[in-house]
């Protein structure tokens, strides 16, 4: 063999080595997509998880929440600024869901599953009193999705709110 035999042959290797080395790039890329994907369903569950479990495992946190939400007027002062701060918690992580949905990171499916929620929750007036007071702190296109949210029929909700003399029957 000459040296421009051996060349020759070293450029095919080559050519397919970088092939191989293309193949297994793209197939660690879309491990790393999955993992990623899986990561923001993770950490947005979470998210969620934590503020449920806050409002079922503190008594003060979720009498305060559902006064709050069955209530036609504000509570005390420093009542109402705690039902505020929680509701904007949990409306911040289905903002998240919502804004990685969008990007394509979180699947719709589960970002509809966080957000029905509002759906649940959308005719007690809390729900009307901090969306009136806190829409303009949220990004606007999420905004306008709770919008929707809240414009859709109402669904079933959990039985305890209609026990409130203020919830309005369904």
């Amino acid at each position: 063999m000459k040296l421009q035999d051996f060349a020759s042959v070293a450029e095919i290797v080559g050519g397919v080595a970088v092939i191989v080395s293309l193949i297994y790039v793209g197939l660690q890329v879309n491990d790393n997509t999955a993992a990623i994907r899986s990561a923001a369903a993770s950490d947005a569950t979470e998210a969620m998880q934590s503020w449920y479990l806050e409002m079922g495992s503190n008594r003060q946190a979720s009498d305060i929440w559902f006064n709050a939400m069955t209530s036609r007027e504000p509570l005390p002062t420093l009542d109402e600024f705690q039902f505020m701060l929680s509701m904007h918690a949990v409306l911040l992580g289905m903002q998240n869901s919502y804004l990685l949905s969008k990007e394509g990171t979180l699947d719709a499916e589960f970002r509809e599953a966080v957000t029905t929620a509002i759906v649940a929750v959308k005719d007690l007036p809390g729900m009307g009193r901090f969306w009136r007071q806190r829409r303009g702190y949220f990004h606007t296109g999420f905004a306008e999705y709770v919008d929707s949210l809240l414009a859709r029929d109402p669904v079933e909700t959990l039985d305890m709110y209609k026990l409130s003399d203020v919830a309005p029957a369904h």
